[in-house]
């Protein structure tokens, strides 16, 4: 099939429900799609024509697929730094960069140069092996600390909470080999986040500020805009994310996940350079889902209103529970609720595992929360009625 006139095509990097969201949204721009998927029955490999299926680790599996795309972006944040400034230097057109991207793959890096920034971020410290700890924890403000891995971790997978260098299995993670940082145990009320899109040409947006609710270190609810949050504070976090993007060069989407203290302060906790769970609601409650915006900014179109399209949206994830057959509950959740919007990702049940997502929005916080806790509950059979 021949290429149309002037059609630019983006090839993804990475298979998940990230690239089978951000397809869907590519196809009213028009845009070709092509995707580098780690296997030919993962999510977004069910919906994409154009998908090679290979290593994202491999050199020679990148540079086969990054033939023909005028941009290449990512599902995730793991391609090694080294293979992107390879295909930089061939000529590839990378969003986001790995010199941007490299703050999103590495805490450590992340931490210090958020700091040098002056940017609000919690106390941390590289952590060489079990016996610094003591004095780690010491230069923190005392225990408990957090310790993470300063590569690879995400929903609450390389992250531990300890509360002495001896606690648990603490010689079994040291005894990975893995890089790490130990952080303060910060003492927050809520998780927020900032989710803005930048293009290449500097135009940035910034959608409201959500609250996100976790559930075992995995998101659960995500709500926009963020209950009760004080409009300067909003502001601030807004700012603290655009910053952040201008700084670090990020070219697409880059969400600032952030602890709102007790205290009243906001402090950055992690960074992601692509869509984010938090920014789910925004494909259904915005004017312009972060899907098409980080589309739009990687080929440098005007961006489009991060504008929330009611005055509250409420996002619950489906995790995956002892209850299989997703498309059973359709019947009760849609009658029940027609505004409600719900998306399956096309992946396989298993506990835990985010499997999909429902969306609902109004003009009442109390009845919006409940009809997307209720779609949520009833689909995964928590629920029966």
């Amino acid at each position: 099939m021949s290429k149309l006139v002037g059609v630019p095509t983006v090839g993804m990097i990475g298979g998940g429900q990230l690239a089978r969201m951000t397809h869907q949204a590519g196809i009213a721009l028009g845009v070709n799609f092509r995707l580098l998927a780690e296997g030919q029955d993962v999510s977004a490999a069910q919906v994409v024509r154009d998908v090679q299926v290979g290593d994202y680790r491999d050199l020679r599996t990148l540079r086969t697929f990054v033939a023909g795309c005028d941009v290449v972006t990512f599902d995730h944040e793991h391609v090694p730094t080294e293979h992107l400034h390879r295909l930089e230097a061939d000529g590839v057109v990378c969003r986001p960069g790995p010199d941007a991207l490299v703050y999103a793959q590495d805490k450590g890096a992340m931490r210090d140069r958020l700091t040098a920034l002056g940017l609000p971020c919690p106390r941390y410290r590289a952590v060489r092996n079990q016996d610094d700890l003591d004095v780690v924890a010491k230069a923190l403000g005392g225990w408990p600390v957090v310790l993470k891995t300063a590569r690879g971790g995400y929903d609450g997978k390389g992250v531990w909470v300890i509360d002495n260098a001896y606690a648990g299995d603490i010689g079994e993670i040291f005894a990975a080999g893995q890089p790490l940082i130990a952080e303060e145990r910060v003492d927050f009320a809520r998780e927020l986040s900032a989710v803005v899109a930048r293009s290449p040409s500097g135009q940035a947006i910034a959608y409201p500020i959500v609250e996100s609710v976790q559930r075992g270190g995995v998101c659960y609810e995500v709500i926009a805009p963020a209950p009760g949050l004080p409009e300067d504070r909003a502001v601030e976090a807004q700012r603290i994310a655009l910053r952040i993007a201008g700084e670090l060069g990020v070219v697409g989407i880059l969400a600032v996940e952030l602890f709102e203290t007790r205290d009243g302060r906001v402090l950055v906790n992690e960074l992601a350079m692509r869509p984010h769970n938090t920014g789910h609601w925004s494909i259904d409650g915005a004017v312009t889902s972060q899907f098409e915006n980080h589309l739009r900014a990687i080929l440098d179109l005007p961006l489009g209103s991060p504008r929330p399209r009611a005055p509250w949206t409420v996002m619950v994830n489906i995790l995956g529970g002892p209850y299989a057959d997703m498309h059973k509950g359709f019947l009760h959740c849609q009658a029940r609720d027609p505004d409600l919007r719900i998306h399956l990702y096309g992946k396989e049940v298993r506990p835990g595992r985010k499997v999909g997502h429902v969306t609902a929005y109004g003009a009442d916080l109390d009845d919006v929360r409940a009809r997307a806790r209720h779609a949520a509950a009833y689909l995964t059979g928590e629920i029966d009625e």
